[in-house]
């Protein structure tokens, strides 16, 4: 990651009008493989958005300590998951990595530092949702890790660092999900419209907070009540919400799509901030 990666980066990545930013409720890693209203609003964004020079994806899939970025040419294709079809595994995204994204992403982070990775790839937080709106694989994606060892506010002002990006023609997208609980899965309606009374609850809270700009109740969502505490007993699918929020520039409106929460306890709130 040297000098010469930086400038090789600048002049392939010209300053450019300010990309938007997504927030995609990834679900079930067979959302990869099905075809569903969730894949087509995917597929849809994919279709509209201008086409990015390179990806930046935060997914709920890669935790470490400490932060790490993927810098390798050629990223594998991770199967990180079990009990699913073979057809699942047989997936492969074939997307270029970028060492000069990593580079510069390493670059723009001070807050802590960044270790530049060649064994990861992309988790299927990544590419289940990216095959859908690039279906070629011909954009160069680089995935930058959650430290668990933080708290939620530490991420949100890593993020903020991100901005710069944007203006780079990179597309910077958070995978995860804002209700995300597998303990309570309701497993026989997964693929269907449903809700427990506690998640929709929790999703509204989200969703209102999302639209009136209230980025200080998401970071503090612990002190939002119960629900919020069953929708989220853990943060890692949660997280990705917080790194496209910080993006998030004062005139910019968050487009808020894919609301349904299906198997009771997983939402598929998606976002578009632009």
């Amino acid at each position: 990651m040297n000098l010469n990666s930086l400038y090789k980066f600048q002049q392939d990545l010209p300053e450019t009008d300010k990309m938007p930013v997504l927030f995609l409720g990834h679900g079930s890693p067979m959302n990869a493989i099905e075809e569903n209203e969730f894949v087509s609003q995917f597929r849809k964004r994919g279709k509209e958005l201008r086409k990015p020079k390179a990806i930046l994806c935060i997914s709920a899939h890669w935790e470490t300590r400490g932060t790490k970025v993927t810098a390798m040419n050629h990223p594998r294709t991770i199967h990180d998951f079990g009990g699913f079809p073979q057809a699942l595994f047989d997936v492969e995204y074939p997307a270029p990595g970028s060492p000069q994204l990593a580079a510069e992403t390493i670059k723009l982070i001070t807050k802590a530092p960044v270790e530049a990775d060649d064994h990861w790839g992309l988790d299927h937080g990544a590419w289940s949702v990216i095959k859908h709106m690039y279906p070629n694989a011909d954009i160069p994606v680089v995935q930058l890790s959650l430290d668990y060892t933080k708290p939620v506010k530490y991420h949100y002002e890593l993020a903020q660092q991100l901005a710069g990006l944007r203006n780079k023609g990179v597309l910077i997208i958070g995978s995860g999900n804002v209700v995300h609980n597998l303990r309570k899965v309701a497993w026989q309606q997964l693929n269907e419209p449903f809700g427990w009374d506690w998640a929709m609850e929790a999703n509204d809270k989200i969703r209102s907070l999302i639209l009136n700009g209230d980025h200080k109740s998401l970071i503090d969502y612990s002190n939002l009540g119960r629900s919020l505490q069953l929708s989220i007993p853990t943060p890692e699918h949660y997280l990705p919400l917080l790194y496209a929020l910080a993006l998030q520039g004062k005139n910019e409106e968050a487009e808020l799509f894919n609301d349904t929460t299906v198997g009771g306890s997983i939402s598929m709130l998606s976002l578009q901030i632009a």
